[in-house]
């Protein structure tokens, strides 16, 4: 099967071409311009499937469609269910749950087929606990390291942005600023990697995703798993479901 994915996030909209059981194929452009994937589209096979995530809105939505043209086929805009591809959803109404963590969780599981945190990483960073049958527990939502550093540099009157990196002990504004951020991400994933622990009884792995997982790979201490795009692994997941 020649299945084009596609996952439409706040900051970038990242494809993925799978055939015949691998990726051949993956790009990004930014979310903003969308138009640009009129040419990655054109330079494709024809797709059996075009399986899709957005989050960024309508607007956001029809540009990637207008992309692809009508020849192509319209993408099927995936939505959260109760249950998909083995994983059940335990959030109080599942059809609110954004579409990328669910394909995102779907990835994870197929992946991982355990108790996992699942983490993606980018303008926000959401961790998620997905226990060991399957279940989807619930998850946060975390302001991810930019927008953290953007309401320091916009509400504050001495901490405008600067240049920094991560330092266990920072001695400089920048570092600290920046180190803070990062601290409080890998704090998230592993409170809710404890918390999953106390609950399942068993050490959880942490599959990382996103285009700002590197910020807080090496800062978890857990065990990582890291995944390209688990968003189109998800897509991937769904499409591949007998009756989809």
């Amino acid at each position: 099967m020649n299945l084009l994915a596609i996952d439409i996030g706040n900051t970038r909209i990242k494809w993925g071409h799978h055939q015949d059981g691998s990726w051949v194929r993956q790009g990004w452009v930014p979310t903003q311009q969308a138009a640009e994937l009129v040419a990655a589209f054109a330079a494709l096979p024809a797709m059996d499937r075009i399986m899709a995530s957005n989050v960024a809105g309508t607007t956001v939505q029809v540009a990637v469609a207008t992309a692809l043209g009508k020849s192509r086929g319209a993408p099927e805009w995936i939505v959260s269910t109760a249950a998909q591809c083995g994983v059940r959803s335990s959030y109080a109404d599942p059809a609110t749950l954004g579409p990328d963590r669910w394909a995102s969780l779907i990835g994870a599981w197929h992946l991982a087929g355990a108790a996992c945190v699942v983490v993606n990483v980018g303008t926000t960073m959401t961790v998620d606990a997905l226990d060991g049958e399957g279940v989807f527990l619930g998850g946060c939502i975390v302001p991810g390291a930019n927008l953290m550093q953007d309401v320091l540099a916009r509400d504050t009157a001495n901490l405008a942005a600067r240049a920094g990196g991560f330092q266990y002990f920072p001695d400089n504004t920048g570092d600290a600023i920046a180190s803070g951020a990062i601290n409080a991400l890998a704090g998230a994933v592993e409170r809710v990697a404890r918390y999953l622990q106390e609950s399942a009884g068993t050490t959880p792995v942490v599959v990382l995703s996103g285009g700002a997982a590197a910020l807080i790979e090496k800062q978890l201490n857990a065990q990582v798993t890291l995944v390209d795009n688990l968003v189109l692994e998800g897509l991937l997941q769904i499409a591949l479901q007998p009756g989809s």
